[in-house]
């Protein structure tokens, strides 16, 4: 017992011992700056600026000297002073001013420095944003895009949980496939921050994320009103403007909005468009920030689908042609969201959001044409309707044990889908419904809860996490002659462990470990009795970021990740099909190099080897995986000049599991180039500036022509856009 009071006292007094110094960081204009990156140069110790400017530095003192660096402010070295208040400048972009901070998520700088090398103008583009992500569009511009990353098909989301301002992107159950993420509700102007990460080994990331994760952060506030035309090939115009509504030290409001229409490259107009509503209000006081924002988005658009090669290769339609060009739909989305951030005390911060969404989907697809129907053809609608809302919050507090930092958080959340009649049918030019396939209710619940630590020793970092998922499915299946209402739980724990070095302020070493999953769709668990309901993936990365000199950086990760075998519902075909255990593992590379004060080159290359683990050699391969990907881009930033080269390559790769047919890979590259002048920003973006011939996405389908006497299956695909010019006027007031 004496040993004990001992020890407690000792304890005790070194924590009243510890120091912790405070202060403010803000701009010229006396305006607080957020997400500043404060270090004490002795002993390494860290903080960042909160919303209101303010930090609290542990170990440290007046006298101390630090560093104080932001994405877009000089940096600057100075001691800890008595009134704890910090100016900075604004400044150029440079390499010069990117600190290898001691954090665990080693991409967050790369990130900012392409945000503000590589502005993106479209939603698609902002998921290209991640290293060795590739999307593609099959179904018009309206669909969500399919995704590939680290030897995933990851169909429209299956295994990437992408959120914005804590509202998840990704719809479970859907009507079209498992974790369908249509992005295109955010408009790219809106977006301050892209945090991303691969792999599963963050305790705060849950369903869906294997083989990574996307979070987007809108803005808070805009300096300048802005309206923007912009006019293209093949009828294209977007029109768009955002405006300062409110604008204090205490409190914003603004409002973004934009409309597209488009007739797209395809010989059979798509008909498209697009409407975007964006607005956020955001208060301040003392010891917390409140936010609320309301996103509105509605599309509808003709499309005309995958294509069978031998349809080209015979002359029967053009590369750009369709068989069913009655394919297409509509879709909307409408979110409010709510924002609470309150710092507790010096040490301690709560941040919670709420968020209700709305959301109606109708798809018309056509893959097969006329192989199960001669007469009237394969048509499918599947459709849906959402009520989606949910609850995060989490209790974040920094402290220290015997003068080692130890921070800690925990989290809770819920969410909650329910899916109002929710369609697969058989239809004929989008008119008649021949056949109702499948139709029911879904209700499905998500609670979670984690927690995660992490210890601070003199230059390694050791994060330790675990996470619990509890899932509730219902499903009323509305075509059974009698009343049938099936409801599975089932519940998950993932573990999460992670080590990081920091070898000195230019090279950072990490491993990274933990087990993630995603959920299957309700109606695949009500009817295998919740037998691989929430299929588990195991993986770990090794890797560094170097920074070898003050205008180059490198990044390099190798990495495995196993995902446990499941049942997966085809949305397209009302079916449940297994799969099997699959394992991946590659290498990624990347570098970023300013050669000039102008110019910057980014570079990423990834390599994956996927294979099922249960097939023979040679009959393992799984479909479309990638297996070589690079994107580059060179950009200028000079003066009122600016504008970027960007190349993207996605190498052959397997297009079902003997390989021996092959989705051809591709090699294709864009322009955008920007010159202001006063007020005034002129542009001009070129997409395929070669005018390479090249196939978005293909499939092996199984199909057969109203001609045909037999069915032939063989490469689908839809042609990637041609060479589209467009260009852009904006005007800021």
């Amino acid at each position: 017992m004496k040993f004990f009071y001992t020890l407690t006292f000792v304890v005790l007094s070194t924590l009243v011992q510890a120091q912790t110094s405070k202060g403010k960081i803000i701009n010229l204009e006396g305006i607080a700056i957020s997400d500043a990156y404060i270090q004490n140069i002795q002993n390494k110790s860290h903080a960042h600026s909160n919303y209101k400017g303010e930090f609290n530095l542990e170990n440290s003192k007046i006298g101390d000297s630090i560093s104080i660096s932001h994405k877009n402010f000089e940096q600057i070295k100075t001691i800890i002073i008595e009134t704890g208040i910090y100016s900075l400048n604004a400044k150029e972009i440079s390499l010069k001013e990117v600190i290898i901070t001691n954090e665990l998520n080693h991409l967050q700088e790369i990130s900012k420095i392409d945000l503000k090398t590589n502005p993106v103008n479209s939603p698609q583009e902002l998921l290209r944003i991640v290293p060795g992500l590739f999307i593609g569009q099959h179904a018009g511009g309206g669909k969500a895009e399919q995704i590939f990353l680290r030897g995933f098909d990851i169909d429209h989301g299956t295994d990437i949980a992408i959120n914005v301002d804590g509202v998840p992107v990704n719809m479970v159950s859907h009507g079209h496939g498992q974790g369908y993420a249509d992005l295109h509700f955010l408009q790219p102007e809106t977006v301050d921050n892209i945090d991303f990460d691969k792999g599963s080994c963050f305790a705060n990331k849950g369903n869906l994320a294997t083989a990574g994760y996307v979070d987007f952060t809108t803005k808070d506030r805009i300096k300048h009103d802005e309206i923007a035309l912009e006019i293209g090939q093949f009828n294209t115009q977007r029109i768009r403007g955002m405006f300062n509504l409110l604008a204090s030290d205490k409190e914003s409001l603004y409002f973004s909005g934009s409309y597209l229409q488009t007739d797209s490259y395809f010989d059979s107009p798509q008909n498209f468009n697009r409407t975007n509503l964006f607005s956020k209000y955001t208060l301040y006081n003392e010891s917390s920030k409140l936010s609320f924002s309301v996103f509105h988005f509605d599309s509808k658009w003709n499309a005309s689908g995958q294509i069978p090669q031998r349809a080209v290769d015979q002359g029967l339609i053009g590369r750009f042609g369709a068989i069913d060009d009655t394919e297409g739909g509509n879709t909307s989305r409408s979110i409010i969201n709510f924002k609470h951030d309150k710092q507790l005390s010096e040490n301690s911060s709560l941040k919670t959001n709420a968020y209700v969404s709305l959301y109606d989907f109708e798809l018309y697809s056509n893959f097969t044409f006329f192989l199960e129907d001669p007469i009237n053809g394969d048509q499918i609608r599947q459709k849906e309707k959402r009520t989606t809302f949910g609850l995060n919050s989490e209790f974040d507090k920094h402290t220290s044990i015997k003068n080692t930092p130890f921070n800690y958080q925990l989290g809770i959340g819920l969410r909650q889908d329910k899916v109002d009649d929710i369609e697969l049918s058989h239809t004929a030019n989008r008119v008649t419904t021949l056949e109702n396939i499948m139709l029911g209710d879904v209700n499905e619940t998500n609670l979670s809860g984690y927690g995660n630590s992490e210890f601070k020793f003199d230059k390694l970092i050791v994060n330790a996490g675990l996470r619990y998922d509890y899932f509730k499915f219902d499903y009323y299946d509305k075509l059974s002659p009698t009343y049938s209402n099936k409801a599975v739980n089932k519940g998950i724990l993932s573990p999460k462990l992670n080590f990081l070095y920091q070898y000195n302020n230019k090279l950072q070493l990490f491993l990274k470990s933990g087990k993630g999953f995603h959920s299957n769709d309700t109606r695949v668990n009500v009817a295998n009795g919740g037998r691989k309901t929430l299929p588990a993936s195991y993986g770990s990365d090794l890797g560094f970021i170097w920074k070898p000199t003050p205008k180059l950086i490198f990044n390099s990760a190798v990495w495995y990740l196993f995902l446990e075998q499941e049942f997966v519902y085809v949305g397209d075909a009302g079916i449940v099909e297994p799969s099997e255990k699959t394992a991946r593992k590659g290498i990624d590379f990347g570098l970023r190099y300013q050669f000039t004060d102008w110019l910057f080159l980014n570079a990423d290359y990834t390599f994956t080897d996927a294979k099922s683990t249960e097939e023979q050699n040679g009959n393992d391969y799984i479909p479309l995986a990638p297996k070589n990907t690079f994107m580059g881009s060179l950009s200028v930033i000079k003066n009122r000049f600016s504008g970027s080269f960007k190349s993207r390559f996605l190498g052959d790769r397997p297009a079902n599991e003997d390989y021996s047919l092959t989705a051809k890979g591709y090699f294709v590259s864009d322009l955008n180039l920007n010159y202001a002048f006063k007020n005034f920003t002129a542009g001009i973006l070129i997409e395929n500036i070669f005018n390479t011939k090249w196939n978005e996405t293909q499939f092996e389908t199984e199909s057969q022509l109203q001609s045909e006497s037999a069915s032939v299956t063989e490469i689908h695909f839809t042609p990637g856009t041609p060479f589209n010019f467009r260009a852009v006027l904006s005007y800021k007031f």
